[in-house]
C-alpha cells in the first residue's frame, strides 16, 4: 500500500489506510480513492431537489438499504446509479464499521448548500468519516492554541477521510476540520457522513 505522511494525517491509495486512524499520533486516515466517473457525473447533474438525503442510526449491514430509501423518497431519477451509488457507500460503511469495530452507525447523506458548519472544529464523537459526493471538499489543517490553521487542506471530490474526534481516548491532537465556505456561490454539495456507535441509544 503507497501511503504517505504529513504531520498527523496518513493519506494511502488503498481503503486499507483508514484503519490507520488507531496508529499513535493519526488525527486523520484519508482514502485518496477520487470518484466513479459514471456516479460522479450523474450526482452533478441532478437538481438539488432529486438529491438523496437522510438521517438515521442503522446497523452497517443496512446502509445500502438506507440510501436506496432516500433515493425513493427524493424521487431520485435513474435507479441504475442510486444501486450503484448505495452499493459503493454499502462496501464504505461496511469498511469503516470494520476499522472501529462498531456495531451502530449514525449515518447522515446531507444536502449543503450554506456556510452553516464553516469554524474549523472537532467533531464530539469518537471519529467521524467525511466524504464529499459532490461539489467541494472538506477543508483541514493544524491548529495552534485554538486558531485557525495557517495551511489549509482540502479533500478532493470523492476522497475519504476518517478524523479523530473530541471523545477519542487520549490526548487531543491540533487537527481541526470544516465545511469548505460556499454561501453565494451556487453549489450544492452532497456529503456522507458516518459515525460510530456502540448502541443506538449513544445517538
Amino acid at each position: 500500500m503507497n501511503t504517505t505522511i504529513e504531520a498527523t494525517v496518513i493519506r494511502g491509495t488503498d481503503p486499507a489506510v483508514l484503519a490507520r486512524i488507531g496508529d499513535p499520533g493519526c488525527a486523520a486516515a484519508i482514502w485518496t480513492r477520487g470518484r466513479d466517473a459514471g456516479i460522479g457525473a450523474w450526482l452533478d447533474g441532478l437538481a438539488a431537489a432529486f438529491l438523496p438525503r437522510t438521517r438515521t442510526v442503522l446497523r452497517p449491514g443496512d446502509v445500502g438499504a438506507a440510501v436506496l430509501a432516500a433515493c425513493d423518497a427524493a424521487l431520485t431519477p435513474q435507479p441504475v446509479y442510486c444501486r450503484a451509488l448505495a452499493d459503493q457507500l454499502q462496501d464504505l460503511a461496511g469498511g469503516f464499521a470494520a476499522a472501529m469495530r462498531a456495531r451502530w452507525l449514525r449515518l447522515r447523506l446531507d444536502v449543503v448548500d450554506s456556510d452553516g458548519c464553516r469554524r474549523f472544529h472537532r467533531d464530539v464523537v469518537r471519529a467521524r468519516l467525511l466524504c464529499t459526493l459532490r461539489g467541494s471538499g472538506t477543508e483541514f489543517g493544524i491548529a495552534a492554541d485554538g486558531a485557525d490553521p495557517e495551511r489549509v487542506d482540502r479533500l478532493a471530490t470523492g476522497d475519504v477521510g476518517v478524523f479523530r474526534g473530541t471523545l477519542w481516548p487520549g490526548a487531543a491532537l491540533p487537527l481541526v476540520h470544516r465545511s469548505p465556505p460556499i454561501a453565494g456561490r451556487g453549489e450544492t454539495r452532497l456529503l456522507l457522513v458516518l459515525d460510530p456507535l456502540d448502541d443506538p441509544e449513544d445517538d
